[in-house]
């Protein structure tokens, strides 16, 4: 799929790991391979279908959205569509390739007749102004968590 300015979009495959996580390693300073390994392992593999999408300029990968389809969780009966990672180089930053990757996978999601793409952020996140502008707001659910460290449990003991 060519999309503008000379990127080129593909489906991800599994021997992008590596390169995935030589982006994510310039990014965050850290060496998360095996964990990227997994994560897209993880995405081809768990997925009712394959939905995540890489960046090339060049020939080389330089960015990628990794999401799932997933059908019936959490007592939602329709399809809906998980996005678990934006990743684009810090080389190539600012140069549209999030956007062109965001607007392919929502294309490719409306003709699968998938009408929701659903992510999680921390509230103070950067990319929160950037989904913004691509449509992403509030959802109508409330993700609830526990924290399950000895200190941080406020249930009374009997």
């Amino acid at each position: 799929m060519e999309a503008s300015d000379g990127i080129t979009l593909r489906t991800l495959r599994a021997s992008d790991g590596q390169r995935l996580s030589r982006i994510d390693e310039r990014i965050t300073g850290r060496n998360r391979s095996l964990w990227y390994e997994r994560k897209l392992e993880r995405a081809l593999r768990d997925s009712d279908m394959n939905v995540s999408l890489g960046a090339e300029v060049e020939g080389v990968l330089v960015g990628a959205v990794l999401g799932s389809v997933q059908y019936g969780e959490f007592g939602i009966p329709e399809p809906v569509a998980v996005l678990d990672t934006i990743l684009v180089d810090s080389l190539h930053a600012r140069q549209g390739i999030a956007t062109a990757m965001l607007e392919e996978l929502a294309s490719n999601l409306s003709r699968l007749g998938i009408d929701r793409i659903r992510t999680e952020i921390q509230w103070n996140d950067p990319l929160s102004r950037f989904l913004g502008s691509h449509g992403f707001a509030l959802a109508p659910v409330l993700v609830l968590e526990r924290s399950l460290s000895r200190e941080n449990t406020h249930a009374k003991e009997t």
